[in-house]
């Protein structure tokens, strides 16, 4: 049987070794919501929730004040409202 023959093998993608990134990643976050919502609804139940962004962590609260959108149809029109105020660049670490 397979299981029998299982052999130890090395992870299919290194992690690195630098300091973890404080916050969530937005994906993470919006997946435990459903859609379409509200922006009150959204910010009483995720606003202290931190994300990760290029400038460093913020809440869900935070990038909220900077969206003029009030009801949010879907998973995406979110997301990339928050994208458009936090950016879309690389996540910084600790090191960078």
């Amino acid at each position: 049987m397979a299981d029998d023959e299982e052999e130890e093998t090395e992870p299919a993608v290194e992690l690195g070794s630098g300091e973890t990134v404080e916050g969530a990643p937005l994906a993470r976050v919006t997946s435990r919501l459903t859609w379409p919502i509200q922006k009150s609804r959204l910010e009483a139940l995720e606003g202290e929730s931190t994300i990760r962004t290029p400038e460093g962590p913020k809440t869900i609260s935070e990038v909220l004040e900077d969206i003029d959108i009030t009801y949010f149809e879907k998973r995406q029109e979110f997301e990339n409202a928050v994208r458009d105020v936090v950016g879309r660049g690389a996540v910084q670490t600790a090191d960078e």
